[in-house]
C-alpha cells in the first residue's frame, strides 16, 4: 500500500468555512489536487493508496482525514470537495468512518506521525535537499510526508530526525509530487 501524508497549516478544519472560493478556505484547492493526483490514473482509481490529510487552519481542532482506495470515491474536484466538506462537519476524538474508505478524527500532525512510527512505518519527508528518490530502496512500508504551499513551518523541529527525500532537482507542487512518487514506484514494480 502506498501511503501519503499531506499537511496544511492553512486548510480550514470546519465544513462551515468552505464556501465558494476554495482558495479562501485555506487553499483547499491544493488539497483537492493532491487528492485527485494521488489516487487517480487515466479512467480509474489506484487500488493501493492511503492518504492522510491533516488540516490545522482556522475553524476548530486540527483534523485528520484518512482515505483508503475505494472504487466508489468521486473523481471530480467538485465531488471530492463536497466529500471533504461533509467530513469536516463530523468531529470525533477517535477515528470514525464517515463514508466507505473515508475516516475523520480530531488529531494533529505530530500525533498522526507518531502513530505511524509506532506502527513501524518509515517516514520520508519530501524536501528539496533530501536524498534523490531514485537512490532509495523501498521496502513497501514507507509513508511519504509532504507539506502544502507553505511547507511545514513550525513543524520543522519535529521533523528534524526524519529521513528527507526529493523527487529530483526541481521543486514541484505538492499535487505533482504524489504523481512523481507513484510513477517511481510503478516503474519499479
Amino acid at each position: 500500500m502506498r501511503e501519503f501524508v499531506y499537511y496544511s497549516k492553512t486548510a480550514v478544519t470546519s465544513g462551515k468555512l468552505i464556501q465558494g472560493d476554495l482558495m479562501k478556505a485555506g487553499r483547499m484547492d491544493i488539497v483537492l489536487n493532491v487528492f485527485i493526483q494521488t489516487f487517480f490514473i487515466s479512467n480509474k482509481m489506484r487500488d493501493d493508496v492511503k492518504l492522510h490529510l491533516i488540516f490545522e487552519g482556522s475553524g476548530g481542532k486540527p483534523k485528520h482525514l484518512l482515505f483508503i482506495s475505494n472504487p466508489e470515491m468521486p473523481v471530480s474536484k467538485k465531488d471530492v470537495g463536497g466529500l471533504i466538506k461533509r467530513m469536516l462537519y463530523k468531529s470525533s476524538s477517535e477515528l470514525k468512518e464517515i463514508f466507505p474508505g473515508c475516516w475523520v478524527e480530531d488529531k494533529n500532525f505530530e500525533q498522526v506521525l507518531n502513530e505511524l512510527e509506532k506502527q513501524g512505518k518509515i517516514l520520508l519527508v519530501l524536501d528539496e535537499k533530501g536524498e534523490d528518490i531514485r537512490r532509495i530502496n523501498f521496502s513497501g512500508n514507507e509513508v511519504f510526508v509532504l507539506g502544502d504551499h507553505e511547507g511545514f513551518g513550525g513543524k520543522k523541529k519535529f521533523l528534524k530526525g526524519l529521513e528527507k527525500i526529493s523527487v529530483g532537482p526541481v521543486v514541484y507542487f505538492a499535487s505533482q509530487v504524489g504523481i512523481l512518487i507513484n510513477n517511481e514506484i510503478d516503474r519499479r514494480a
